[in-house]
């Protein structure tokens, strides 16, 4: 089967990760451009002495390089509203590219692959929420095949010093998406998100802490469904774990718990505890949020590539 060449725009750190892990890991991409907006990032560099074509133009001096012509995905990794540009002229110069938002501009369907990859394999668009929404999703997600969830919040914490000027600048974003995606993907009733940044030194990997509050249910079968979840992620990213013992809290009719703005709502609650540790192929371990953005990002690609490259077998 052929090697699908892609592009990623956004040589910062979460573009540069990438790059590095589709060159050490890929078995279905080929790395072929790196697209920025500053000369001199270390990305682009590290790009060029890797063997990898640049340019420094942004989207538009990638659709002017002859490699474009080859190019069957790109990864957008800067903001939300760069994406909403880029993804507009990328298409208007090939309509059947596939583009992998890295942002949390939300143009095509959420994506966690552990949940919904299947369903997405053919879209030109797939947005992979946000860090939050890639680790505490498939809990979620976990709990609702078990039980009807009401509400579900999540808590991520990230160090500080992982949050770049892209995270900063898309706080706003990051709340709204992630909850959104919890009820989309996650199949709650209700989605809250929090993100905190930590700046404790030295810096500490990323924790997140989902609550759900869902009807009764087996509380061994929803601790088996949440176990099976997560080394289903730990697939393509070994950093993810659950931290501590599944807890679990029976709220009885007559004592509900009542959220303000939200509902009343008795039943079961389950509180999951996650860490997840970065690779370190170019971000440092402790930036766990990056290193799952891009971990899912290339796994969602990576199985698109596959199922492309099935689909044009069949028909050969």
């Amino acid at each position: 089967m052929s090697m699908k060449k892609v592009a990623i725009i956004g040589s910062g750190n979460i573009g540069t990760d990438l790059m590095i892990k589709i060159l050490r890991n890929a078995k279905h991409l080929e790395m072929s451009v790196m697209v920025g907006i500053d000369p001199e990032s270390d990305g682009l560099a590290r790009a060029r002495r890797m063997g990898v074509a640049t340019t420094h133009e942004g989207v538009d001096g990638l659709l002017n390089m002859a490699e474009f012509a080859d190019i069957d995905f790109v990864f957008d990794a800067t903001s939300a509203g760069a994406h909403i540009r880029n993804d507009k002229a990328l298409r208007a110069a090939k309509p059947g590219i596939r583009v992998i938002d890295l942002t949390p501009a939300a143009i095509g369907p959420y994506c966690v692959p552990v949940v919904n990859l299947e369903k997405n394999l053919h879209q030109g668009n797939v947005n992979m929420v946000t860090c939050g929404g890639q680790a505490t999703i498939p809990m979620v997600a976990a709990v609702s095949r078990v039980a009807k969830v009401h509400y579900a919040e999540i808590i991520a914490s990230i160090a500080s010093l992982s949050a770049g000027p892209g995270t900063r600048a898309n706080i706003d974003e990051f709340t709204e998406t992630t909850s959104q995606a919890i009820e989309a993907v996650g199949g709650a009733e209700k989605g809250k998100a929090i993100i905190i940044l930590n700046p404790a030194e030295p810096p500490l990997m990323m924790r997140d802490t989902v609550y759900v509050l869902s009807e009764a249910a087996n509380q061994t079968e929803i601790e088996a469904s949440i176990a099976s979840m997560a080394q289903e992620v730990q697939a393509y990213v070994p950093g993810y774990r659950l931290k501590q013992q599944v807890q679990f809290e029976v709220i009885p009719e007559d004592k509900p718990v009542h959220l303000p703005g939200t509902g009343t709502f008795s039943g079961l609650k389950t509180s999951i505890f996650l860490e997840v540790e970065g690779a370190a192929h170019y971000l440092p371990a402790y930036a766990g949020n990056l290193d799952i953005m891009t971990s899912a990002a290339l796994a969602t690609a990576e199985k698109m590539a596959q199922s492309m490259g099935r689909a044009a077998g069949a028909t050969a």
